[in-house]
């Protein structure tokens, strides 16, 4: 995610980090030089000019901004649904871990003034190793250097071998609160309390599936890719008459609109990817890590992540 103040004037013109400029410069170079010799051979090249009327231009012109804001717009309450999604999973860990700090502690610990016990602090650093689980699930990436430092050595093994590592730490705490509850450590409805922690986090973990493994239909995004792309490739032809030399500089912005629309809306529709305008997960586990760490006791915290040139991952 890009994190920068909001630039003022000029500044606005020279700014490339979160721009989509970097991703279409080939696309809108080859169509400005396109425009550059359509406006040069106009009537020159063996005295033949190959010109277009504006009317269609005009009407296929507004119909596609429409569709592109609407594909864009989708594509956005994928991204914001996918940050609540990521809310919602800080809350709930906050939740699950007061509780379990407040409620499964035994009574010789509550007599001696210790925070609490070894297996308090072992479902705890479950719930930060979930999230990191997450994170990486749903980037296809290895979890293992996060989650290792939080998980026991037959936690992590049973995690890496599950196929899939979420859901694997949800169990292993759920075991853990149905023995805390047979051994009288947890009341019936304290232990079905922390079950709607689990179950909610367990809702996180499908929507976000929801979103990753359901992308936009790609008839329809291939349709908006093909219509943008002749568009603006056949737009010099209607412009070169009516307005000349200006055509390629018309061209060049309507081409930066319609084909920056288009791959925004291929970049924000994956909003759990790495790239930098995708959501920042990995600045959402660390805080998540440390505030967790802290109601244990935890000084070592790591630091916040910080924007690395404006990128927030």
């Amino acid at each position: 995610m890009i994190v920068r103040k909001r630039p003022r004037g000029w500044q606005l013109f020279f700014i490339v980090r979160g721009s989509i400029l970097y991703s279409i410069r080939w696309s809108l170079l080859v169509n400005t030089l396109l425009a550059i010799a359509v406006t040069y051979v106009h009537g020159n090249l063996f005295k033949v000019k190959i010109t277009l009327t504006t009317i269609p231009f005009t009407l296929i012109g507004l119909a596609l901004a429409i569709f592109l804001g609407f594909r864009n717009s989708a594509t956005y309450d994928r991204y914001w649904e996918g940050r609540k999604l990521w809310g919602e999973l800080v809350i709930q860990t906050r939740v699950l871990c007061r509780q379990i700090l407040a409620y499964a502690n035994p009574t010789d610990f509550r007599h001696s003034g210790t925070h609490q016990d070894p297996e308090q602090d072992t479902q705890v650093r479950r719930l930060i190793a979930f999230s990191h689980a997450l994170r990486h699930h749903l980037r296809d990436t290895d979890p293992q250097p996060d989650i290792t430092p939080h998980l026991s050595d037959e936690d992590l093994s049973r995690c890496l071998k599950a196929q899939h590592r979420p859901e694997s730490l949800l169990h292993q705490m759920a075991r853990q609160f149905d023995q805390w509850q047979q051994d009288g450590r947890l009341r019936e409805i304290t232990a079905m309390e922390l079950d709607k922690g689990l179950s909610a986090l367990q809702r996180v973990v499908g929507a976000c599936e929801r979103i990753k493994h359901t992308p936009l239909p790609f008839s329809y995004t291939l349709m908006l890719h093909r219509t943008a792309y002749l568009y603006c490739l056949l737009l010099p032809f209607g412009l070169v008459d009516t307005i000349g030399f200006m055509t390629p500089v018309v061209v060049a912005i309507v081409s930066y609109t319609f084909f920056g629309l288009d791959a925004l809306g291929d970049e924000i529709e994956e909003p759990f990817g790495m790239s930098p305008n995708d959501l920042p997960l990995s600045a959402i586990c660390r805080s998540v890590e440390r505030l967790l760490r802290e109601q244990l006791g935890d000084d070592d915290l790591p630091p916040p992540l910080e924007p690395d040139n404006h990128c927030l991952s």
